[in-house]
């Protein structure tokens, strides 16, 4: 288990004060949140953190940022991230507490204000880990996984800075502003299948006019906006996650979309072991190559196949299957 520092007493220590305060006789819903901080700022959303009146608790808040507040399609967007975090009611998932609108009529919801490091954060510091903790991470994002893509949600937007470790050993899977959702016949809307590509420096732009997502971790068929992408989209992508845990490289070693994406349409990856001079248990590059085909149907078909690769006994090096 990776091991954090806790969170600062004042956002977790519970007081009497605080438990036995009577609640207003008249609530009033535009003052039920005080003491707001920016947590961060996204290419679209504004994070931060902000105490609950009502329970006495600090949240996390979520809005569009101001430029993008009267933006139907990432107000879609946002609707979609807080109704499906809801939802998905997972362990290895961030609660939501409340979707609402503030004073000017723009949306926001709270969720759990989880305190950790990104699976970024920890990777730049690889050398600190042991290789089980960091599959222990990636295991439990599976289950995340599995469980999404058994109630007909893919994810879309996996990669390092999603992945949030907790000081109590709890990994969580953030930020479903991507995530692709099916209608009750099977169809599915336009906007929720269109990404857009513009070559830029910075492989991480996922705002308008860039590719939505990080290029590093997209599957072939969400690079080329495929109408058909299903979860399979996700096997390739934690398959990308692993990859960088197993070797300390992106699967393409490069840093510019446009080679990115060629190099994910067209070139095969090397083995982590061809990258690396650590040992790479040949069990885990197995698991990881095979989630990291370019045609979904060669591909692991599942999660769940990747998570019983992931939980035999890849320690003892075994040979994997032919």
């Amino acid at each position: 288990m990776l091991n954090f520092p806790q969170p600062p007493k004042s956002y977790s220590h519970v007081y009497l004060e605080d438990t036995d305060r009577p609640l207003a006789e008249k609530l009033n819903p535009n003052m039920r949140y005080a003491m707001f901080s920016t947590i961060a700022t996204g290419g679209k959303s504004l994070i931060k953190s902000c105490k609950d009146l009502h329970l006495s608790r600090i949240v996390c808040y979520k809005t569009l940022r101001p430029e993008f507040a009267n933006d139907e399609i990432e107000q879609r967007r946002l609707l979609r991230e807080a109704r499906v975090s809801a939802m998905l009611q997972h362990p290895n998932t961030v609660p939501t507490y409340e979707l609402g609108r503030d004073r000017a009529g723009n949306y926001y919801f709270t969720m759990k204000l989880v305190h950790g490091y990104t699976l970024r954060e920890i990777l730049d510091f690889r050398e600190r880990y042991d290789l089980t903790q960091l599959v222990d991470v990636i295991v439990q994002i599976c289950h995340a996984l599995e469980y999404a893509h058994s109630h007909g949600v893919a994810h879309r937007d996996i990669k390092p800075e999603n992945i949030l470790v907790g000081p109590y050993g709890e990994v969580l899977l953030l930020d479903w502003g991507l995530a692709k959702v099916w209608n009750a016949d099977g169809s599915t809307n336009t906007e929720a299948t269109q990404i857009y590509l513009d070559p830029a420096p910075d492989p991480s732009l996922t705002s308008r006019g860039a590719l939505q997502g990080t290029a590093s971790y997209m599957s072939p068929e969400q690079i080329q906006r495929n109408p058909n992408i299903d979860a399979r989209t996700d096997v390739y992508s934690i398959g990308a996650v692993l990859y960088e845990i197993l070797c300390g490289s992106t699967t393409s070693g490069l840093d510019k979309i446009d080679q990115i994406v060629n190099a994910t349409l067209h070139e095969e990856p090397p083995k982590p072991s061809s990258v690396t001079s650590a040992h790479v248990p040949s069990l885990l590059e197995y698991a990881c190559m095979q989630c990291l085909q370019k045609d979904p149907d060669k591909r692991l078909g599942s999660i769940a196949e990747l998570l019983r690769l992931l939980q035999e006994e890849w320690q003892t090096d075994l040979v994997p299957p032919e």
